[in-house]
């Protein structure tokens, strides 16, 4: 029987047979198992609510003889739990179609999409407007270079979706047994082992681009098709029409992503129903990331390497909130149309900048941009453009120290933190200027609140970039229970462009539910 025990606290020193050890003590004070096997770290997390004496929290799960019939309840308030076994089955047992399922994008949700798809045996077909790893990247680094940007290809469109683009986050809100299977996968694809425990686990944008070339291989090895650089315009009766050309499908996953302003547009002239949502938008605020370690972690912040956080506020209706952090990173460029300005975050595995930089978002209501969908749209795109015209119509990013925020002015240059926004190619701004006054205003709330969270959080010194604005889709395509879209039982939106995630792993189990549900349609 695989067992799992819980809330094991250890000094940042103890080994790891040491771990196994103090598991195993658990388990005999009970009289009830034997044969103890096939350990390992379940999960592990860090408490540094006491940066005194900070520990690691660790779940162990191990193979055990049970003796007795057991009463599992009971042993849960000595963090003792049985943990049962979960395979996900992609078995496909109708008639196959005459023609393959089509997944639109290539981001996490398209990705596990037509990863299931593939294993079901319907060799699915992806289409995927941006380019491949290899040639994003250097589209990315053309921008960077030389500030013409490709529209179709960059941090937002291509191989992987935005998230090859970031630190790679996998912690998630939601609970589904599926997200196991995400993480198995990942570290199938050479992403490394100790995302499948840590509280907190994150591949990295260097990684990550890798593990995205591989999955995309083996979907292509088990009959599946990848087409890059080829956008979807529009679709009916069973065809969808391309910039390069026609493709029949049995079903079409729409796995979007939440830039794809052209493709809500045609949806919204189709009469699909799409619904506006609250989103948020915000800052990328940088910090050295030795200061965050040190407010963090203390003594301990040598040994425990780059730390993160989260943190949030909320007051009256509204909140603020960090979003994304990237512990060790910089500050990218995520634009996605000519003339704007957007800024996201990314890290390499290791983390080993020199700034620690997170959004700081607050919440966009429905009543704040019109409850539209084209106005929230507009709503995003709008900002993005005064951002660029802000800090000089040159791509620059509108960047203010902490101080001059909250004094609203623009005279402070950075020294002690330098802004790492496309190798520092910024501007002094008023930030204020560039978003509404009841977002400044609640900014201004939570870094003040932040800063008696996290020692020197809101430093004067603190550089704050703008303009955060895709912190998650403005929009929600609607869709029914079995996942297809109103009226349409052969189109399924899917992930986080259509509303239903927010983030890689919550996209990724979106795609896997998507593809369960076309495969068990039969």
């Amino acid at each position: 029987m695989r067992i799992l025990v819980e809330q094991i606290k250890a000094s940042v020193a103890t080994t790891q047979n040491e771990l196994f050890d103090i598991a195993k003590a658990r388990l005999k004070k009970t009289r009830a198992f034997s044969n103890f096997k096939d350990f390992c770290i379940y999960k592990r997390s860090i408490d540094a609510r006491n940066k005194e004496n900070v520990k690691l929290v660790y779940s162990v799960s191990l193979e055990a003889d049970v003796a007795k019939t057991l009463d599992f309840n009971a042993l849960a308030n000595q963090g003792i739990k049985q943990l049962p076994a979960y395979e996900l089955d992609f078995t496909f047992t109708g008639e196959k179609p005459s023609a393959r399922p089509l997944v639109v994008g290539f981001g996490p949700g398209g990705m596990f999409c037509a990863l299931a798809l593939a294993k079901a045996g319907l060799s699915p077909v992806v289409i995927e407007r941006g380019a491949d790893v290899d040639t994003r990247v250097k589209c990315v680094e053309a921008f960077y270079n030389t500030k013409k940007l490709d529209v179709e290809s960059n941090i937002q469109f291509g191989a992987g979706g935005a998230g090859t683009f970031s630190d790679g986050k996998l912690n998630t809100l939601i609970n589904d047994p599926k997200c196991e299977f995400v993480l198995k996968t990942f570290v199938e694809m050479g992403a490394p082992k100790e995302i499948c425990y840590e509280a907190k686990p994150h591949i990295g944008t260097d990684v990550l681009r890798d593990v995205v070339k591989n999955l995309a291989s083996q979907i292509i090895s088990l009959g599946g098709e990848i087409h890059y650089g080829t956008k979807l315009v529009s679709y009916d009766n069973g065809v969808a029409h391309t910039t390069k050309g026609d493709f029949a499908y049995s079903s079409l996953v729409l796995a979007i992503g939440h830039s794809a302003r052209d493709t809500y547009a045609y949806l919204l002239s189709k009469g699909v129903a799409i619904e506006p949502k609250p989103f948020s938008v915000g800052v990328r605020v940088e910090h050295l990331q030795s200061d965050i370690n040190d407010a963090m972690f203390g003594k301990y912040a040598e040994a425990l390497g780059p730390a993160s956080y989260k943190i949030s506020h909320r007051e009256n209706d509204r909140g603020v909130y960090s979003f994304c952090m990237c512990p060790g990173g910089e500050v990218v460029g995520a634009q996605s149309e000519e003339d704007s300005i957007v800024v996201n975050g990314m890290s390499n595995y290791k983390r080993d900048g020199v700034n620690a930089n997170s959004a700081i978002a607050v919440q966009i209501n429905r009543d704040d941009y019109g409850n539209t969908p084209i106005k929230a749209i507009e709503f995003q795109r709008n900002l993005e453009k005064n951002a660029f015209i802000l800090a000089g119509s040159s791509y620059k990013a509108p960047i203010q120290t902490m101080g001059d925020f909250f004094d609203g002015v623009a005279k402070s240059e950075p020294k002690r933190i330098q802004p790492s926004y496309m190798n520092g190619f910024t501007q002094v701004c008023d930030l204020n200027k560039a978003l509404p006054k009841v977002v400044c205003d609640y900014l201004k709330l939570g870094f003040k609140k932040f800063g008696k969270k996290i020692s020197g959080y809101d430093a004067s010194d603190v550089i704050l970039t703008g303009v955060e604005t895709r912190t998650s889709a403005p929009v929600r395509i609607l869709r029914t229970e079995s996942y297809n879209m109103l009226n349409n039982g052969s189109v399924y939106p899917c992930g986080e462009g259509a509303g239903y995630a927010g983030g890689i792993m919550s996209a990724a189990v979106d795609g896997i539910n998507v593809a369960l549900a076309i495969i068990n349609k039969g």
